[in-house]
């Protein structure tokens, strides 16, 4: 079973993804926040993150840089309100893997995020 960590300060969001997520067969772990995120990535096996780019205290960048510090080989897919490509661009020579534009099409994410993982 592939596990999925969801990273988000909104739990409206984290509740859905989780939904959906769970819905598909995925372990899902949920986060906050960048330490939760950090602490979650160091204690369990987690096949891919879901990471909102705007999070208070430690924002998506910062836990992008140190997830793939500590795991090179996670895909991490981010989640952005911002259409700001220069973010996007930062994450993505960081090696984010995706990233999602809110509001996104919940269908497209899941479908994004299966292949991503299943590849």
């Amino acid at each position: 079973m592939k596990h999925i960590l969801i990273v988000d300060d909104q739990l409206g969001i984290r509740m859905l993804l989780k939904e959906v997520f769970s819905q598909e067969g995925y372990k899902v772990s949920l986060a906050s926040n960048g330490q939760e995120a950090l602490d979650i990535a160091s204690k369990e096996s987690i096949d891919g993150v879901l990471l909102d780019m705007k999070i208070p205290g430690m924002d998506g960048i910062q836990i992008l840089k140190y997830l793939k510090e500590k795991f090179p080989a996670l895909p991490v897919m981010m989640m952005t309100a911002y259409g700001e490509l220069n973010i996007i661009q930062e994450a993505k020579d960081l090696g984010a893997s995706l990233y999602f534009t809110k509001p996104f099409d919940i269908f497209e994410v899941r479908d994004s995020v299966s292949n991503l993982l299943n590849e």
